[in-house]
């Protein structure tokens, strides 16, 4: 018999029964799966990519499968952030009493400012999770998130306007990703979530053309595991703000593995479109992985090593 273990963190003065959180993209706004299970047993829930005015995304088709991890271009297909504020989170704060995550995205400075402010004034909102992998349509396409100057410019413009909690989610297509990350905590985030998908592409041999309509995708999966967790421990060493982990989680050990290299959440992402269960599966496998390694609590293992 497995003793009571102690599954809870704390992230920026949020209480989280256990660290694990869908993440964005890959679980809706929650209630869409809330007749498959209970969503009340997940630490926190991290909703759809959002931005000013609906998407309907990119063309089709838009997923390409890979070995160990797939590619995903649907361009942030959502409803904006009117719909976001005024009907999704609160139709799913209604239903969830765990910790609720806006993930924010933008294609300029003030559109992220504009839609952050719409996110904090709204209680069904715990905490802002900003998506600076969005190209800056005035800086030339590149993504906010390649350049330190770019990313602390969306951080401290987002901070200007928010009370609540703001963990800025970096892309890993950089050299270097510590640079990155100390700027935006120059600028004020609250925390860090990294990493979000790598840049990937598939060709169909027999049609002589990208399978991915737009070329090319985000890639996600078991196989980005060990640079993401590498990404964890370098900013976890160089930071002195939380961060969570995200990339190629799929099972309580990758969960823990996070946890050691310093995130105090771990999100599961591609696992949740294989296997919808994937989270609270998880999460009822932790207990039994932390008394085998003489584990009591989670809390204290976060960058152990």
């Amino acid at each position: 018999m497995v003793a009571e273990k102690n599954l809870a963190v704390s992230l920026c003065g949020l209480t989280m029964k256990n660290p694990v959180v869908p993440a964005s993209g890959t679980f809706g706004f929650g209630i869409e799966l809330a007749d498959a299970m209970d969503l009340n047993t997940l630490g926190g829930i991290s909703l759809k990519g959002t931005t000013r005015e609906p998407r309907y995304g990119n063309p089709t088709p838009r997923i390409a499968e890979c070995t160990a991890g797939m590619i995903n271009s649907v361009g942030l297909q959502n409803p904006g952030i009117e719909a976001l504020v005024a009907d999704k989170a609160p139709a799913l704060r209604s239903i969830y009493g765990g910790v609720i995550i806006a993930n924010i995205s933008g294609y300029s400075v003030e559109e992220y400012a504009f839609n952050c402010a719409r996110a904090d004034g709204c209680p069904a909102i715990d905490l802002l999770e900003v998506n600076v992998s969005c190209p800056n349509v005035h800086g030339g396409g590149m993504a906010f998130g390649t350049d330190p100057k770019s990313a602390a410019a969306v951080t401290a413009a987002v901070k200007a306007v928010t009370r609540k909690p703001v963990f800025i989610k970096l892309s890993p297509n950089v050299t270097d990703i510590v640079t990155i990350a100390r700027a935006c905590e120059d600028a004020g985030a609250d925390g860090i979530t990294l990493v979000n998908t790598f840049l990937g592409m598939r060709i169909d041999i027999r049609k002589r053309k990208p399978v991915i309509a737009n070329t090319m995708g985000g890639f996600s999966g078991p196989a980005i595991f060990p640079v993401a967790l590498r990404m964890v421990y370098q900013v976890a060493q160089a930071c002195s703000i939380p961060v969570m982990g995200c990339g190629g989680v799929r099972r309580a050990e990758d969960v823990v593995e996070m946890m050691m290299a310093g995130a105090t959440a771990v999100q599961v992402g591609a696992e949740n479109l294989r296997n919808p269960m994937a989270c609270p599966e998880i999460i009822a496998a932790l207990p039994a992985l932390m008394d085998s390694l003489g584990i009591d609590s989670l809390q204290e293992i976060i960058g152990i090593i």
